[in-house]
């Protein structure tokens, strides 16, 4: 897998805990069974990611105050920005739903977060691009990365029951991924 910019395994380590990944687990009410419902939903979305990315990218993109944060010194969205930032955003989908929640994906988060953030945004794709996302529009995308995950879970057949604990289980990483991806928004001791 070649994806430029996906630097998963060779990032620098998080300055959150496994401890704190663990009690923040547990304040999602994360469990195995979470777990093994994101890799059930894996196996699900793994070749619905394009129809996934298209919802997502027709949202940003229907919005200019969300479709700004892709924007060159023009004021236009970078197409070439756009579409690395995609193919990163579909090996997330699979990267929620497949690796182990250990350091390296700990690491990896904050990673995600500092690329948000002012600290490196725009570094990734050496891009001229608006230097930072605001933290609200982190906290905010939850919801649309959740609510529209649900219909993709259920089109292959799994029991209403089944689909409803692969998106329980989607609601909650994503929770989670977002709370940790916060961290450089915080001021030293908040978090």
């Amino acid at each position: 897998m070649n994806i430029p910019g996906y630097t998963y395994g060779s990032v620098a380590p998080s300055p959150v805990t496994l401890k704190d990944l663990e009690e923040l687990k547990k304040a999602v009410l994360f469990s195995a069974e979470d777990e093994k419902y994101l890799k059930m939903a894996g196996e699900v979305l793994k070749d619905q990611i394009d129809a996934v990315l298209d919802l997502w990218y027709g949202f940003v993109g229907s919005h200019p105050h969300l479709v700004y944060y892709f924007s060159g010194p023009d004021g236009k969205p970078d197409a070439n920005y756009l579409a690395a930032v995609r193919k990163r955003f579909g090996q997330w989908i699979l990267d929620t739903c497949n690796r182990p929640y250990d350091q390296t994906w700990l690491n990896y988060q904050h990673e995600i977060g500092l690329r948000h953030h002012r600290t490196k945004k725009n570094k990734t794709d050496n891009v001229k691009s608006v230097p930072h996302v605001p933290l609200r529009y982190l906290i905010a995308f939850i919801y649309p990365i959740t609510a529209t995950i649900k219909p993709f879970l259920a089109k292959k057949g799994h029991s209403a029951d089944e689909v409803d604990k692969m998106y329980q289980a989607w609601f909650k990483s994503v929770t989670l991924q977002v709370a940790l991806w916060s961290y450089p928004y915080a001021k030293d001791g908040d978090f």
